[in-house]
């Protein structure tokens, strides 16, 4: 996959047009770090920054995936997230409310207008949680001047911060290569890297308490290496692999011509909901923390404590691992409609040997897709807890985030390469035919 990607960049560095597309994307780039580093006047970054601790295991992922910008306070702190979680909300809605559904089937036309809907329900979801975040550090009583004032102004700048991140990554899909919001996320969880790794660095030097100390910390940054090239190759492989259910297509004779009669396959992904089962799964895993953390950050009740203290403990891999396969199931559900593509295979005149055209087609799909979300469930679940109990085992905060990382990483990568081989293919016919 390595030398697949550098001989992609170095082939399409040599193209005018997807230089000028690469450059633009790099540009993008920079001034999202630069913005990253941009602090918000009127918040205490200390009080900040443990607020976002206590938030446990997702203030983490949210820190990695803003590329550090969130406990940096800065004006991208909240970056891509309420975006996300904004699209989320409508894909979900789009299956239960029939008017989105039908506006989803309009073509070009519906998915504007369902665009439009998710950045004014991002900009909801921005100005609710930036208020959260003021709200949280008034009560504890770290804002510097607790003022009206200074929370529009904190409630301004995270807003603002998120729709100017939505915007450069609007831009790189016109301008540039790739799917800005992944290219964002990407270039964040890349950034915070070095960080994780000192972490790790400092974490195992402190392992140095007798002896056995150095061999035993040499052994561990050994199998650490060991084991993420094992998981990447691993993720690769997964994210590579589909099932192709042949398909043969009738043949049609349209005066002289003849139409159809080739063979062909339908590809169904192994890894068809990508990191959102996990994402889903730690966001509601973390909800009462947060809501600790927000309205109880000083109680130390048994109640309070339990949920604070919840990944520690041995029931959470438990719960987490049932809400990773539970939403593993339910994203595929909304996501992947085999009655449809009965119809439409039916409609081109296509048909699965062996297999009757119609309803029981759709069962075929349906059931080949389900043995294929248990395996994909399994491959979530194995990479994201892995590391996450490897973590809490050797007191290693660093890695936690590493599994998920890597699918995320993974998954970017491999869409970059497949649109730039797909800009040049069409570079190429386009040459030829002019």
């Amino acid at each position: 996959m390595a030398n697949s990607m550098v001989g992609t960049l170095r082939n399409a560095w040599k193209a005018e047009e997807l230089r000028k597309r690469l450059l633009y994307t790099i540009f993008i780039i920079v001034l999202f770090r630069v913005g990253s580093h941009i602090p918000v006047p009127g918040i205490d970054r200390y009080a900040f920054t443990n607020l976002i601790r206590n938030f446990g295991q997702l203030g983490q992922m949210m820190d990695i995936i803003s590329g550090g910008a969130l406990t940096s306070v800065s004006i991208f702190a909240l970056g891509v997230q309420p975006y996300i979680n904004a699209s989320i909300i409508l894909q979900l809605l789009t299956v239960a409310i029939p008017a989105l559904e039908n506006m989803a089937k309009e073509g070009e036309t519906g998915r504007k207008k369902i665009q439009k809907i998710t950045r004014y329900t991002m900009v909801g979801l921005a100005v609710l949680q930036s208020f959260a975040f003021w709200y949280s550090t008034r009560v504890a009583g770290t804002s510097r001047i607790p003022t009206a004032l200074t929370a529009i102004m904190v409630i301004f700048s995270f807003t603002a911060g998120t729709c100017l991140v939505t915007w450069m990554g609007e831009q790189i899909n016109d301008k540039g290569i790739g799917n800005g919001i992944s290219v964002l996320i990407f270039v964040g969880i890349v950034s915070r890297m070095p960080q994780m790794l000192q972490n790790l660095w400092l974490t195992v030097r402190g392992w140095n308490v007798n002896q056995w100390g150095p061999f035993l910390a040499t052994l561990f940054l050994l199998l650490f290496v060991a084991a993420a090239l094992a998981l990447l190759i691993f993720v690769i492989f997964v994210q590579s692999g589909e099932r192709r259910i042949p398909v043969q297509y009738s043949r049609r004779v349209v005066g002289r011509k003849q139409y159809g009669g080739q063979n062909t396959y339908l590809p169904i992904k192994v890894n068809q909901s990508g990191v959102l089962p996990v994402i889903f799964a730690m966001s509601i895993s973390q909800v009462p923390a947060i809501i600790i953390s927000f309205f109880f950050p000083t109680s130390t009740g048994p109640v309070v404590s339990f949920f604070r203290n919840l990944g520690k403990n041995p029931l959470y891999y438990i719960i987490m691992a049932f809400l990773i396969l539970g939403f593993t199931f339910f994203y595929s559900m909304i996501q992947f409609n085999p009655i449809e593509i009965s119809n439409n295979l039916q409609k081109n005149g296509g048909y699965i040997p062996g297999i009757r055209p119609g309803r029981p087609t759709a069962e075929f799909i349906s059931k080949t897709a389900g043995r294929l979300n248990w395996f994909d469930a399994l491959f979530l679940i194995i990479v994201t807890l892995t590391p996450m109990l490897i973590g809490t085992l050797t007191d290693t905060s660093a890695i936690w985030m590493g599994g998920t990382s890597v699918i995320i990483i993974v998954g970017v990568v491999k869409d970059l390469v497949t649109q730039l081989d797909s800009q040049m293919m069409m570079k190429h016919y386009k040459g030829f035919l002019s």
